[in-house]
């Protein structure tokens, strides 16, 4: 593969993956609108790799606390991170039995550009609407395991390309009474047993078939993401409070009014 597609596939990926604008979206159109031909299934989880590396950097400490808390479980200081990790495991369990349906089950074309600009509407002024309706009233220490759970069944509606897997879980958390920097926060920490669950089915599909052909490719596409994606993140985090939802709202409709207008001229 030509080295600018792959630096552009990992630049998009990195980019997208925590930002509410939807990482697979925008990894199924890159073939259709450039023309180029399709990465593959190697190259997809090789930036999801690169990404799941870049979320597990950035967020050490709570990765380290919950370890630790995991080791010595009966000290009280352990109980904030087995809360924490009880939460993730919980909003994860969803998505999980979910996914693992549409995987043997589902034969929809889910790659169609139609749905994606679909998808990247309707849940764009979702979002939106979350944001601005419901009021902070809530944090990640007053979480409990139904606000945990509410928040990952919302999580399966990501497993539609364009719906945005970190902003579905966000407005999730925003309808919670959480504010914007701890719904990021905990979808964050969501996302790595997701990304982990699907990059190991993904591979086992590979190793079942036969095509599991990790090459230099595989891994520059890793790295270009994992560094994009502890950018994006960091960003994000920074500035999150700030700015709030609205500019990727604005950017899902004109990126899905752009993919209608592309299916229906096309």
């Amino acid at each position: 593969m030509a080295l600018f597609h792959i630096i552009i596939l990992a630049l998009v990926q990195g980019i997208t993956e925590f930002l509410p604008i939807s990482s697979s979206g925008h990894l199924l159109i890159i073939s259709p609108l450039t023309g180029w031909p399709d990465q593959g299934q190697v190259l997809d989880i090789a930036v999801h790799v690169g990404t799941l590396f870049a979320v597990i950097l950035y967020f050490w400490r709570d990765i380290v606390e919950i370890a630790v808390a995991l080791l010595n479980p009966r000290r009280s200081e352990s109980a904030p991170a087995l809360r924490l990790f009880g939460h993730v495991i919980v909003a994860s369990i969803p998505a999980v039995i979910a996914g693992g349906l549409l995987y043997f089950l589902v034969t929809l074309d889910l790659r169609s550009i139609l749905l994606v600009a679909m998808t990247t509407i309707i849940f764009g002024v979702l979002l939106g609407w979350a944001d601005k309706t419901y009021p902070v009233n809530n944090s990640l220490r007053q979480m409990n395991y139904r606000d945990a759970l509410i928040i990952g069944m919302f999580q399966i509606f990501s497993l539609l390309p364009g719906t945005s897997r970190s902003g579905v879980t966000m407005m999730a958390a925003r309808m919670r009474g959480f504010d914007r920097a701890e719904a990021a926060h905990f979808s964050m920490l969501l996302s790595i047993p997701t990304i982990m669950g699907a990059g190991t089915l993904g591979t086992l599909s590979l190793l079942n078939a036969g095509n599991a052909d990790f090459s230099m490719d595989a891994l520059l596409a890793a790295g270009i993401a994992f560094v994009f994606a502890l950018m994006a993140i960091s960003l994000l985090m920074k500035w999150i409070s700030r700015i709030g939802f609205m500019p990727f709202v604005i950017y899902r409709l004109a990126l899905g009014a752009l993919l209608l207008g592309v299916y229906f001229l096309s």
